[in-house]
């Protein structure tokens, strides 16, 4: 029991300072390519915090384990919005932008959509060449990345604005590398820690499951998420979750379909219904260009009663 408090304790110390180094390399690196933070985070930092979701997917998939391919996704991206962003707007209000409004959350609500509509097939699977159309859409979104960099330089350069950094750019590329690797490491010794005491305490290994696993594989998505959001960096702190949910279903899921075709468990239509929802809610939450307290902590509700229901459900 003590070793394991002590690896939850580690655990949080580096996941922390992970997200601060992280937050801190990515938005030096903004400055230096005179980019927006936005299109850091919906890049490089969504891309690494979904690195535990790529590593289970991909060992799912190689050993056949279709249910953990998709709960581990459907699962994590109802977190990154309901618990991720909703805590960083209890925090401190989220700034959303026109673009984030407009385009990147419905882009995540397409992708929502897609999955639930692959898995609707009479054969109830999805083929390696649903894998090929995921990624396909995950191309089209590289190319909108891609060119909302070159309006960022071209912005800059009209208006004759340099973003100053202190902090060269290998600095801010062994931060950001560096940050990844502690928020992965401090999470696994998170997920593991609480396993342990959980059990030490007779939780039931369904409840493990459904609750301290579940969120394991979004902790650097939380960290870094947090971290962003008191440092006053909101396009990374949404563009971190929203870039994530994108990458976890178009870039994870299409991948594991490549390696291995994915049974799809009609059951799983009510989870996604439910992230529909949630994507919705936050387009609307959006509109005014702020999410406020109040609506994010309605969001943390809404995934404390959406974890009741799978503990029912189960």
């Amino acid at each position: 029991m003590a070793l394991s408090l002590l690896l939850l304790i580690f655990g949080f110390v580096l996941v922390s300072y992970g997200a601060d180094k992280l937050v801190e390399g990515a938005s030096s690196l903004a400055k230096r390519l005179r980019v927006s933070d936005l299109l850091i985070g919906l890049t490089i930092v969504s891309f690494g915090t979904s690195a535990p979701e790529l590593a289970v997917n991909i060992v799912s998939s190689l050993k056949g384990s279709s249910e953990i391919s998709l709960g581990n996704v459907v699962g994590s991206n109802i977190f990154n919005l309901l618990g991720v962003v909703g805590t960083s707007a209890l925090i401190k209000p989220v700034i959303v932008k026109h673009s984030t409004l407009r385009k990147e959350i419905p882009l995540s609500l397409i992708a929502a959509l897609s999955l639930l509509a692959l898995g609707s097939k009479s054969t109830s699977i999805i083929t390696r060449g649903d894998g090929v159309v995921l990624l396909l859409f995950f191309v089209i979104f590289l190319s909108y990345v891609l060119e909302m960099a070159k309006k960022d330089r071209e912005m800059f350069d009209e208006l004759a604005v340099t973003k100053e950094s202190n902090i060269p750019v290998w600095l801010s590329i062994i931060y950001i590398i560096g940050g990844l690797v502690g928020l992965s490491l401090g999470g696994r010794w998170i997920v593991n820690g609480a396993v342990e005491i959980a059990r030490a305490f007779k939780v039931s290994e369904k409840f493990i499951g459904l609750t301290i696993v579940a969120i394991g594989t979004s902790i650097p998505e939380l960290a870094t998420s947090l971290v962003a959001s008191i440092k006053g960096n909101d396009e990374i702190a949404l563009g971190n979750a929203v870039g994530s949910n994108i990458f976890n279903i178009f870039f994870i899921l299409g991948i594991s379909a490549l390696i291995s075709p994915i049974q799809y468990n009609s059951a799983l239509n009510a989870d996604l219904w439910f992230l529909v929802a949630v994507t919705s809610v936050l387009i609307i939450f959006s509109k005014d260009l702020r999410i406020q307290r109040l609506e994010g902590l309605g969001m943390i509700i809404g995934y404390i009663g959406y974890t009741v229901f799978l503990f029912i459900r189960k």
